[in-house]
């Protein structure tokens, strides 16, 4: 089933088979042009042919126009494609060219970092000092750490603390984490301190991440459980706790012990389209292995599942929209695309920076497919405004989960 029946399927319409970068075309722009065109996806070794605007013969039938037609109403009621991008304007606003390592060249204007500030930021960075505690935030320079720390617009302050040590066993293209075979063995007392600290720092949501631990024989799934469970413990479930885990090389009795430690949310990414795992990803973190993880974890009762998208790696747009449809088709809640940053000049290259514009376009398409909740923008980070007020409420049983949907600004 494609894309487009998929739309259509709630208004118990059904048309021929038509590609999905057809169907948004046609739904958003009519005739004028396409921010999907395949013609302008990134250098990336696959020839994809470039779609047409003209309806095939098999989807110009009264009915299939008329569908569309109605489609097309329906969608223009909240923003349009049309609004900024028409014509030839299309494939400039797509995306720019990253420059290379060495070009002495500007970054887009939308790619500039505000200096984190305010009170609630200073607080929570002298709270880290105090209770000696790590987080990927400040050691990835994550460029939202002001706006997530500091809380308010709709959004409680969030950190993400990372668990297990700072050293990784496997080697991803685009992570700036210290990688080894053998890294040293994981402190026994950390879920119990790392407890302590995060119920006496008084947050209301926390993200804890780690790096993958294929050396142990769980891959560290008992020490992130326990550290999940004492946090409940200790904040008598107040506490709402996402963790943002390894796929433990495909082992579903580790994402049992995860799942069973009283986690509110989910979280493993996907990280790139599937053409694209064994470039951008180790070797080891198998496309498929995701998201069986990611379809385990819901089966198992986590109440919500999360992944992420990075763009700028050289994948379509096509592609794109076929992984976020994957990830609905494997019951995932959250999604989160963000811009790729290359960390040093010895791992992988930016392919193109996406424009706001075009994240706009993806939480739209991402909304309609049925995601609870959507954070799309290039600055946008896995764990992005974690807390934000609709996920917090759906968590704590004050909305329900289908009642509407909610994208995160960009």
């Amino acid at each position: 089933m494609n894309l487009l029946e998929r739309y259509l399927l709630k208004n118990l319409i059904s048309i021929s088979t038509r590609s999905a970068t057809d169907a948004l075309n046609s739904c958003f722009l009519g005739t004028t042009g396409s921010i999907f065109t395949s013609s302008h996806a990134p250098s990336c070794g696959v020839s994809v042919p470039a779609t047409s605007n003209t309806p095939s013969s098999s989807s110009s039938s009264p009915d299939a126009q008329a569908a569309v037609q109605k489609l097309r109403g329906e969608m223009l009621q909240g923003p349009d494609f049309s609004d900024f991008l028409t014509g030839t304007e299309i494939s400039e606003k797509y995306s720019v060219e990253a420059p290379s390592w060495t070009e002495k060249k500007r970054k887009p204007d939308w790619m500039k970092r505000v200096v984190p500030s305010g009170d609630k930021y200073t607080g929570i960075k002298a709270k880290l000092r105090e209770l000696k505690l790590s987080t990927v935030c400040e050691e990835a320079r994550c460029p939202n750490i002001g706006e997530c720390w500091g809380g308010g617009d709709g959004h409680t302050a969030t950190a993400t603390i990372m668990l297990m040590g700072d050293t990784c066993t496997r080697g991803c293209r685009f992570c700036a984490v210290k990688t080894s075979k053998a890294p040293p063995p994981l402190d026994e007392d950390e879920p119990d301190n790392v407890s302590k600290a995060i119920a006496a720092w008084g947050l209301d949501y926390v993200v804890l991440t780690s790096v993958d631990r294929d050396d142990l024989w769980d891959g560290g799934a008992q020490h992130i459980a326990k550290t999940i469970s004492l946090l409940k413990e200790r904040t008598e479930g107040r506490l709402l706790v996402e963790a943002l885990v390894p796929d433990f090389q495909g082992d579903m009795t580790c994402v049992k012990t995860i799942v069973s430690s009283g986690l509110d949310v989910f979280a493993h990414n996907i990280e790139t389209v599937e053409r694209l795992q064994g470039v951008v990803r180790d070797r080891r973190a198998a496309w498929k292995q995701s998201l069986g993880v990611l379809a385990a974890a819901k089966k198992m009762g986590a109440r919500m599942t999360k992944s992420s998208i990075m763009l700028g790696c050289g994948e379509s747009r096509e592609e794109v929209i076929a992984t976020l449809q994957t990830l609905r088709d494997h019951e995932v809640d959250v999604v989160t695309l963000g811009q790729y940053m290359r960390p040093t000049k010895k791992h992988m290259a930016v392919s193109e920076f996406v424009t706001p514009e075009a994240f706009e376009a993806y939480a739209k398409v991402a909304e309609s497919m049925g995601f609870a909740y959507v954070a799309s923008g290039p600055m946008v980070r896995s764990s992005y405004r974690a807390g934000e007020l609709y996920i917090s409420n759906v968590l704590r049983g004050k909305q329900d989960n289908n009642s509407f949907k909610k994208s995160a600004p960009t």
